[in-house]
């Protein structure tokens, strides 16, 4: 089909591609009809002539070498940028990692998945947890949805994911999801043992470097005490000469000594023999 244009000498795939990168979520081929019809009625342009256009677009693109093309996701067209450009992506992306989801966020939301639609108890189940909060979650981030309730004693509420959630996975259909089998095979792929030796190493190195800060901890510990000790050893500490005293001073003071204890043993009679007498009176 040729690229139609307007009286006003725009062209259809100016508008098909206004309305891509308008649209905040993926935009169908119906929708993109529908509102090109309401602003030119005798077009009569058919859902099917849209994907060629489509690549048109991404043909100028690529000769243009520009950074993104149009991609089909969740039932509908996006702008994305190519896969070419990451390592740089990835770097601006770190700087908003609190928004990547949690451990528990990312079971909770491959059970209902896999699972869909499930109730909360039926998730909890599998989790041996209460998901109550992090279903929350899921729900505030629009990556899941509450699709009914179960004919069952408490109508418990059902959970399924979005088109949010197809579009954030890159998939166009939950049955793009890869099969617990797939899995297994993808996890016992060689890259993916290259990767988990590494992580191994990754653990043993930060676990060497722990060690060895703790080794230096306690060797500055030591080396304090050692430190401490020789200081001791270092300062002049005044101890007595015994050998200048003569004997009779020695025994004079040990006499003084005896002569004190004396005193004080005949206040204490003295004291003794008053309170007695105190008493008889």
């Amino acid at each position: 089909m040729e690229d139609y244009q307007f009286v006003d000498g725009t062209r259809l795939s100016s508008v098909i591609e206004s309305l891509i990168f308008a649209s905040p979520e993926p935009i169908s081929e119906e929708k993109i009809c529908e509102i090109i019809a309401k602003g030119e009625e005798n077009l009569g342009l058919e859902t099917d002539a849209i994907e060629p256009f489509v690549d048109k677009l991404n043909q100028r693109y690529e000769e243009n070498g520009l950074a993104f093309r149009i991609d089909y996701v969740a039932g509908g067209y996006t702008f994305a940028t190519k896969k070419r450009y990451e390592p740089w992506l990835s770097i601006f992306q770190h700087e908003n990692a609190y928004r990547k989801l949690s451990q528990s966020a990312i079971e909770t939301l491959a059970i209902v998945a896999y699972k869909q639609p499930v109730t909360k108890p039926e998730v909890d189940d599998i989790r041996g947890v209460d998901s109550g909060y992090i279903l929350r979650q899921l729900l505030e981030k629009v990556l899941i949805e509450v699709s009914g309730r179960l004919d069952a004693p408490g109508k418990p509420l059902l959970y399924r994911t979005t088109k949010y959630f197809l579009k954030h996975f890159g998939i166009n259909s939950i049955d793009e999801l890869p099969k617990p089998r797939e899995i297994e095979e993808i996890l016992k792929d060689d890259d993916m043992a290259e990767h988990r030796q590494f992580l191994f190493d990754r653990q043993l190195e930060l676990k060497e470097l722990q060690d060895k800060v703790e080794d230096d901890d306690t060797a500055e510990t030591a080396l304090s005490l050692i430190e401490a000790v020789e200081k001791i050893d270092e300062d002049e500490v005044e101890i007595p000469n015994l050998e200048e005293y003569t004997a009779e001073e020695l025994l004079l003071d040990d006499d003084d000594e005896g002569e004190e204890e004396s005193e004080d043993e005949t206040n204490e009679t003295e004291e003794q023999v008053d309170h007695e007498s105190k008493e008889e009176e």
